[in-house]
């Protein structure tokens, strides 16, 4: 008899250390109904980039990531293209900033701001 294991797929992450930094941006602003909003766009050296914004409207078709009360909104299009990814912030030698971790990427740019598939 053979077992067959499933498991839900992770669609996406959104790390501790990125909802702290929404909500810390949040604080700044003073607006406690922004939302960060990733998305994918043609262009950079290796395709299609990546991009954030903050964004108070969230559409019908959005996907919402939610950790510690913050929110993630990703659209239709863009979610195609980061199935499986980890949104993390992190601060470094290069400076500051949101990063994506995406599985569906085959190339990278060297400051990981662009992709291909």
């Amino acid at each position: 008899m053979s077992v067959v294991q499933s498991q839900a797929p992770i669609i996406m992450s959104f790390t501790d250390n990125a909802a702290n930094k929404v909500h810390s941006l949040i604080s700044e602003e003073g607006n406690n109904n922004l939302k960060l909003r990733v998305f994918v766009t043609g262009g950079g050296c290796s395709g299609f980039q990546y991009g954030f914004t903050f964004d108070e409207e969230v559409a019908d078709d959005d996907t919402v990531i939610e950790n510690k009360g913050a929110s993630l909104l990703v659209d239709p299009l863009s979610y195609q293209y980061l199935v499986g990814s980890k949104i993390d912030y992190v601060e470094g030698l290069e400076g500051s900033r949101f990063t994506v971790n995406n599985p569906l990427a085959t190339a990278t740019c060297g400051c990981g701001s662009s992709f291909s598939i």
